[in-house]
């Protein structure tokens, strides 16, 4: 049996106006959508904009609440784990938009979010301006679940506004849903706290190359030892030397671990576990290259910070980071496949003026179009868009 709660964290900021912002998912928890919600809420403070956060998340145990810049509306229940799960949502959310009366209802939706999908179901019901905003790539299962949702007609469709966050995103979203044409508007930045001090400055002894983001299968950090351990078995040969960072933390620790114990390779890479952002980028300050091997990568934060402080970036073809990664500019874009991975690796870690090119770019310039303004502008012309 569940207890609902209801915490709302005050004080009131006025409602007129208002953008709601709604996710399944919410700090304490960290992962790529609780920190975009939060981070996209702040922005839009600051710009003026009245907006407050509603999440199934409930607070940490024992904490005290994080003193937010806006309200944040924790509709939980009591249930195993912790979850961000609520089996009354609709009501919850009910009653929230009653005391609330927003102008929209901005939902973010990762492959499953049925707290945002009931929020969704709310405003619909109540005619509340809608933006629905897909963070995930859709895997053929869960576009064969939102085909069915549309055929049922509690898919996304008018008067919703749908956005994703890539145009990879967006690609699969219409091999599910043909009808709709989602708009891209990225995830953003603070470019200026990330560019933090010049490419030309790092400067070590061996090949630096680091690894940020949750330990987490579909992330694939096996695939990415793998290529690692090749690219340094084949660079000992020549006498050159390749270290590494992976920072984050999640269930596929142990078998990272393992893994470096298994092969010898513990002594040249170290798991640092989660930092926080300062941490985070005193690390991408000392690398040379920066590696993200997710070949299911909706848009990549971590790659994005990376590309800001003046790093080259590595990634796969056909993901996000494609959107501000372009191969031989920001870094390199490489296939699928392990050995391609593996590949790449080598040969920027053996091309020191590729890397250098590429970084004194990447420091020159800044990936304007994922900044905070322009984002939060996107979002400002949809909002106008939906209430019309």
């Amino acid at each position: 049996m569940y207890h609902p709660i209801l915490v709302d964290f005050t004080p009131d900021f006025g409602s007129a106006a208002m953008i709601l912002h709604i996710s399944d998912c919410f700090a304490p928890r960290t992962g790529g959508i609780e920190i975009q919600v939060a981070a996209l809420a702040a922005a839009q403070h600051r710009a003026g904009q009245a907006t407050e956060v509603a999440t199934a998340t409930p607070a940490a145990p024992g904490a005290p609440e994080t003193p937010w810049p806006f309200p944040v509306h924790r509709l939980t229940a009591r249930v195993p784990g912790q979850l961000p799960v609520h089996p009354r949502a609709g009501q919850a959310i009910d009653r929230l938009l009653t005391t609330r009366h927003p102008r929209v209802v901005h939902v973010h939706l990762g492959a499953a979010s049925p707290f945002a999908w009931a929020a969704l179901a709310c405003a619909r019901r109540r005619g509340i301006p809608a933006v629905a905003t897909i963070h995930s790539m859709w895997d053929p299962v869960v576009r064969a679940m939102y085909r069915l949702l549309s055929r049922t007609g509690h898919g996304p469709a008018a008067p919703v506004a749908v956005t994703t966050v890539s145009r990879s995103a967006a690609r699969l979203v219409r091999q599910a849903l043909p009808d709709l044409a989602p708009r891209v508007i990225p995830n953003g930045i603070d470019a200026a706290w990330w560019r933090t001090r010049s490419a030309a400055e790092r400067q070590d002894g061996r090949v630096h190359v680091v690894a940020v983001g949750r330990l987490v299968p579909r992330k694939e950090p096996m695939e990415l030892l793998a290529a690692l351990h090749s690219a340094h078995t084949r660079m000992s040969r020549q006498g050159t030397a390749l270290r590494a960072t992976f920072a984050g933390a999640g269930p596929s620790l142990r078998p990272i671990q393992r893994y470096l114990r298994r092969n010898g390779m513990d002594s040249w890479i170290r798991l640092v576990g989660r930092l926080q952002p300062r941490e985070v980028r005193e690390l991408l300050s000392e690398a040379d290259l920066f590696v993200n091997a997710s070949c299911r990568e909706s848009f990549g934060i971590a790659a994005l910070e990376a590309r800001t402080s003046g790093l080259p970036v590595l990634a796969r073809v056909h993901t996000g980071v494609a959107d501000f990664v372009r191969h031989n500019r920001e870094g390199a874009l490489c296939g699928h496949s392990a050995f391609a991975l593996a590949d790449e690796v080598l040969w920027l870690a053996r091309t020191p003026g590729a890397r250098r090119s590429l970084a004194a770019h990447n420091w020159e310039t800044e990936p304007v179009h994922c900044t905070w303004p322009v984002v939060t502008d996107a979002f400002a012309h949809a909002y106008d868009d939906v209430t019309r």
